[in-house]
């Protein structure tokens, strides 16, 4: 028997996950789940990194014996080391303001045609070569002294076994990364004065890059999108993905990058998969909008279940209101269901007021953003896709997935919910040797993991939505 424990890192908790392997057979349990709260400290939002890795110790000791150890977390965010190896200062959040403009101040270096056709990535102001540009201006101090960036799954590596790596699936998310070769991209380095001597070397999915206490320490898949898909159940043909979590990434399995002014245009983003395989996707945002609009209406006084939101929205008139969810006025803590309704106003629908209008205007335009994000997927590709999966926190909302179904006019299936977290686990014991590949994971989790599968209904009604809604995605 093989025991491994993989950490999970989402927006608002983390938690470490036991799992144990035998015969072929994987069962998992939460020994530890706990708050990640990002917090203002000198002048940035950053992550508490001191506070978590006290929590990653607690995991570690609830865990018991173990043989290996991984970490997960979303993409983009970093540390910085220095000389010594020491932590220069903690880790700024995406969803802290000093990367605006800073595409702007980019694309006078070089053309954002260039930079796409370099690195594959949609060019988006959270990605870590405008967080470095904003370093670079804001606070030269730190960028002098700093000698080693370490994306933050390593650096939680590193706090335990001192090794400096890089893995791949999380280097794919830092718009530096040459999508053709999975090497970092000289051009792009050059171009804004990134020292190659910064960025840790570069190791894959599943190696061995130190010990703690007698156990393996593993670079998994670093990004937690890329853990997710690599628990997608088997795969049938012409399938595309969802990934559901505070961040939605819908996309699909390719052997190259799609690196045309077309994809650019799109933005639609080519990332490294734990097999090697490039993922080529959409960077939705996600059920951030329902648990951010949760936390806004408990800074109010009421208290909600996600359950209760669901119902509610469920009684509320259909399609009355629609967003764009990746309007950047949603991206930032604080009330969304008041910019949902400033939304709404300003493109001229009628305003959601109550809490249930509000849901269903969000849960509905969920669900169309993912039809519009699969039509153009599609297009980037010349696929036709055949079924959606999806996975993670999103697959246990139920009326997403039905929404999801008819929007899209495919079958969903979903599950497993725990994707991030077996994954995770799954990636480990193939680096222990116990399963032989990616395929032999996923057919696992097939066997094991119960999917609900999602019909689509009411499709005329969906489709004549799309039609009002690409009307207002053009007016907003």
């Amino acid at each position: 028997m093989k025991r491994v424990l993989a950490f999970d890192f989402g927006a608002s908790s983390g938690r470490a996950i036991l799992a144990e392997y035998e015969g072929g057979s994987l069962t998992y349990r939460e020994v530890h789940r706990f708050e990640n709260n990002p917090r203002q400290a000198d002048g940035h939002f950053r992550w508490d990194f001191t506070g978590l890795m006290a929590n990653v110790h607690l995991g570690i000791e609830k865990a018991g014996a173990f043989d290996s150890i991984g970490f997960d977390t979303w993409g983009v965010d970093f540390g910085l080391l220095d000389e010594d190896g020491r932590l220069l200062e903690d880790p700024v959040h995406y969803r802290d303001g000093r990367t605006e403009g800073m595409v702007e101040r980019a694309s006078k270096i070089l053309p954002e045609e260039a930079l796409y056709a370099a690195t594959g990535n949609q060019i988006m102001p959270i990605n870590t070569l405008f967080q470095l540009l904003a370093l670079q201006n804001e606070q030269p101090d730190i960028w002098a002294r700093a000698r080693q960036l370490l994306f933050m799954p390593d650096l939680f590596a590193h706090a335990l076994c001192g090794a400096q790596v890089c893995e791949t699936t999380i280097a794919s998310t830092s718009q530096m990364l040459d999508p053709k070769t999975g090497e970092w991209s000289e051009p792009v380095l050059k171009a804004f004065g990134i020292p190659q001597s910064l960025l840790a070397k570069r190791v894959d999915s599943g190696s061995v890059v130190g010990e703690y206490q007698g156990a393996k320490v593993i670079a998994v898949a670093g990004h937690d999108t890329q853990c997710a898909v690599a628990a997608m159940p088997a795969l049938q043909p012409g399938a595309a993905f969802l990934s559901c979590g505070t961040w939605s990434l819908l996309g699909c399995e390719l052997e190259e990058p799609v690196l045309t002014k077309e994809s650019m245009a799109l933005k639609l983003s080519n990332e490294r998969g734990a097999n090697g395989k490039v993922n080529y996707l959409k960077n939705i945002i996600g059920l951030w909008l329902i648990q951010e609009s949760r936390r806004q209406w408990r800074r109010e006084g009421q208290e909600y279940s996600f359950s209760q939101l669901e119902q509610l929205a469920l009684e509320a008139e259909p399609m009355r209101s629609f967003i764009d969810p990746d309007a950047p006025e949603f991206t930032p803590p604080g009330d969304i269901p008041a910019r949902v309704r400033d939304f709404c106003r300003r493109t001229g629908q009628p305003v959601p007021e109550t809490v249930g209008q509000v849901m269903r205007c969000i849960y509905q335009s969920l669900a169309l953003k993912y039809r519009f994000a699969l039509e153009q997927l599609g297009r980037a590709t010349g696929k036709t896709f055949t079924a959606l999966h999806v996975m993670g926190g999103g697959a246990q909302a139920q009326l997403l997935c039905r929404m999801t179904a008819g929007s899209t006019g495919l079958p969903v299936i979903a599950g497993p919910i725990e994707a991030t977290a077996l994954g995770n686990i799954l990636i480990q014991l193939m680096a222990l040797g116990q399963i032989k590949d990616l395929d032999e994971g996923r057919a696992l989790v097939a066997r094991t993991e119960a999917v609900k599968r999602y019909e689509p209904e009411e499709t005329a009604l969906w489709n004549s939505a799309l039609e009002r809604y690409k009307t207002i995605l053009k007016g907003s």
